[in-house]
């Protein structure tokens, strides 16, 4: 079969299919043999790699994943594309193509079965509606994921890995920074895309940390603080806290383990590192717990 990075190729396939670009799925298929490269040396992949790919289109980054990888399992939402995959990757039996949405997949299952529960690694082109979702779905689950290496929003990829005190800087930079290490491994501009996009683009890797990098009592409680510390961003982290309906903490609570971090009573949210956070979610837990 053709190389489908070839904007040609791409374009004899559509229109020998009619296949129409579907909005609500967020469909953009890459056609930039570069861009294509880069992602498969970023990720890494191996001949003993069973590689997850989500959305794969009509099949372009599928290509390159089946001729680096183990196995590749691509799961793609538009039933419309199935028979499409079926022809353009009709040369690789190492390829398996699930017809379903991703957020419905279990992928520890499929791991398990596939990959007897080693872990994973993850490679998208992921419709930007629905990154988040996407991206914290796999690492909350718990899913055996080493690394996943994903084409985002560049304006979401610079939130993934911006720091304190930046304006791009939230509960997505904390979550991801929690779970993995961000490494930007390419900016992409929207000619690299059929149809283009409005927006910039980014590939993004994670590679997932064995173990968190801060240790905290309450997991749960952890992410609670920080959604209720960004949700209204511009309220100091006293009232944010002390308001949130998803939080059992007074005021006073909150200012009490402010005061006992050496922090100001009128600190904000976005000024707070991930460390800090997870000593703030500790504090917090044992003053719930004093009687």
């Amino acid at each position: 079969m053709a190389n489908l990075g070839n904007p040609k190729n791409t374009v004899e396939v559509i229109q020998k299919h009619g296949f129409m670009f579907q909005k609500k799925f967020g469909q953009n298929f890459l056609i930039d043999t570069h861009v294509l490269d880069k992602i498969i040396r970023a990720a890494g992949i191996t001949k003993d790699d069973f590689i997850l790919e989500i959305g794969p289109g009509i099949g372009t980054m599928t290509q390159y994943l089946a001729e680096a990888a183990g196995k590749v399992c691509a799961v793609e939402i538009d039933r419309n594309l199935i028979p499409i995959l079926g022809e353009t990757l009709a040369d690789y039996d190492n390829v398996t193509i699930i017809n379903e949405d991703i957020l419905k997949v279990d992928v520890a299952g499929l791991a398990m079965a596939e990959n007897g529960g080693r872990p994973v690694k993850v490679v998208a082109n992921l419709p930007y509606y629905i990154t988040t979702p996407i991206i914290m779905g796999l690492f909350e689950s718990g899913v055996p994921v080493e690394s996943i290496t994903v084409m985002v929003q560049k304006e979401v990829a610079e939130r993934m890995k911006s720091g304190p005190g930046s304006k791009d800087y939230g509960a997505l930079s904390l979550a991801v920074q929690y779970y993995a290490e961000a490494y930007l491994v390419a900016n992409v501009p929207p000619n690299c895309f059929m149809p283009r996009p409005k927006v910039g683009s980014a590939v993004i890797r994670l590679t997932r940390h064995r173990e968190p990098p801060v240790k905290v009592t309450d997991e749960r409680l952890l992410f609670q603080v920080i959604r209720a510390s960004f949700n209204q961003r511009r309220k100091t982290l006293q009232n944010g806290l002390g308001n949130s309906p998803e939080l059992p903490f007074t005021k006073e609570t909150v200012a009490k383990a402010l005061e006992d971090m050496g922090l100001s009573p009128i600190v904000r949210g976005e000024a707070l590192s991930l460390e800090q956070f997870a000593e703030l979610a500790n504090h917090l837990c044992g003053l719930a717990m004093i009687p």
